[in-house]
């Protein structure tokens, strides 16, 4: 579960970009499973998914061949998995990077909203590298990012209206239903519904939630 700077970096930016609390909490739930930062080699990281059919995509001859031999690319989504920890998830990660680095950062989802990274150009960063700052510099870096996809997508109304189904599909694939995420929002925007009713957290004009994170 969310400690109260999450919260309150959360309610910060909802408010900031006049967005449902309650709704934006939700969704950060249920993306992240409530937990923000993972130690990874001595370090705080933000969680990650690597995607091999993203990586496959992005690579050519002699360089997809090599990906495809060491495990870590494939034509078909799922066929490349992810390890269950985050730090064998990173490890995942950095053997790709070694094969390109700029494929295997786009081939990636970041943050407590798994945004990935190949969204980079659409969501107005300069680069890659940019992106994955953002989601490794800090809790509210991560927010940043999945609010910026949120608003880039048009699913404002959606989260206002509270359609969960048509958020769900646009956000997480048309396999929404299969997994019941818009079930799963709606309980979750319920929970935070009554819980700040209850005790809204005072807002703090600066949050600083943890120690930047430095890039890669």
């Amino acid at each position: 579960m969310f400690n109260k700077d999450t919260i309150n970096a959360v309610l910060t930016t909802a408010f900031e970009y006049q967005l449902d609390p309650a709704a934006l909490l939700a969704v950060a739930e249920i993306e992240s499973g409530g937990r923000t930062a993972y130690l990874v080699n001595g370090k705080y990281e933000p969680a990650i998914r690597f995607e091999g059919h993203y990586f496959d995509r992005r690579l050519t001859g002699s360089t997809r061949e090599r990906a495809r031999s060491e495990g870590l690319a494939h034509p078909s989504a799922g066929k490349i998995r992810n390890p269950a920890s985050q730090a064998a998830r990173w490890a995942l990660l950095n053997r790709a990077i070694k094969i390109n680095r700029k494929a295997a950062l786009e081939s990636t989802s970041w943050g407590l909203g798994q945004v990935m990274g190949a969204h980079w150009q659409w969501l107005g960063f300069t680069n890659i590298d940019a992106l994955v700052a953002l989601a490794r510099s800090s809790v509210s870096g991560q927010i940043m990012l999945m609010t910026r996809f949120i608003l880039q997508s048009g699913l404002q109304q959606s989260l206002h209206k509270q359609n969960w189904a048509h958020f769900a599909k646009s956000y997480n694939g048309p396999a929404y239903a299969k997994n019941q995420y818009d079930l799963k929002l709606e309980a979750a925007w319920i929970g935070w519904k009554i819980r700040l009713a209850h005790e809204m957290p005072r807002l703090e004009t600066s949050i600083s939630v943890d120690k930047p994170i430095p890039a890669i």
